[in-house]
């Protein structure tokens, strides 16, 4: 799939988990889309830091600070997960709307593992079939969502999987979705 001229925005924050980010930039780069982290980056370091397994892992580079992101630059969106970084996402009144803005405008969206939990705030989950981390099952069905225990989940530009070890299958199903573009909007409220 290539995917050359397309810009994606990755959203994270400290704590994101590292193999989440990583992979996908690198399969979306390979493709030949352009990746940016947006980043809240509160402090004004410019760089966030990763979650390796159960320690801290390497720090990355902010591209673009979320407070100067705009979501009509990208042409889609992804999320990786990590417990820390969606939690801190979800409440961030900026990080919500940017990630409202994709569904509101029929973009592709992809979230690994607990990604999806900043998608419950932003209220883009109801009617949708997606999966995640098995702790969010009950959060994700009670804002609406058909949840499915599976490595990969489309529903209309929005893909989904559990963990790292869904990474091949996520990654090759977030180019395709990338790849076929914008998607009827399908942002739904409760």
């Amino acid at each position: 799939m290539k995917l050359q001229g397309k810009k994606v925005a990755i959203l994270a924050t400290d704590g994101f988990e590292e193999i989440e980010l990583t992979s996908p930039k690198q399969a979306l780069e390979a493709a030949g889309a352009i990746t940016h982290i947006v980043s809240p980056d509160e402090e004004g370091k410019g760089i966030i830091k990763a979650w390796k397994h159960t320690d801290w892992g390497g720090e990355y580079k902010v591209d673009v600070p979320l407070a100067e992101a705009n979501p009509n630059d990208y042409d889609a969106l992804m999320l990786p997960g990590g417990v820390m970084n969606p939690d801190k996402l979800r409440t961030n009144k900026l990080a919500v709307n940017f990630a409202r803005a994709f569904f509101e405008a029929g973009k592709p969206v992809a979230a690994i593992c607990h990604g999806p939990q900043l998608l419950i705030e932003a209220d883009a989950v109801h009617g949708r079939r997606m999966t995640s981390f098995p702790s969010l099952k009950t959060d994700l069905k009670n804002a609406g969502a058909h949840w499915l225990d599976q490595e990969v989940v489309v529903d209309e530009g929005l893909v989904t999987s559990r963990n790292p070890d869904d990474l091949p299958a996520f990654n090759r199903k977030m180019l395709e979705e990338i790849g076929e573009g914008v998607h009827e909007p399908q942002l739904h409220s409760a």
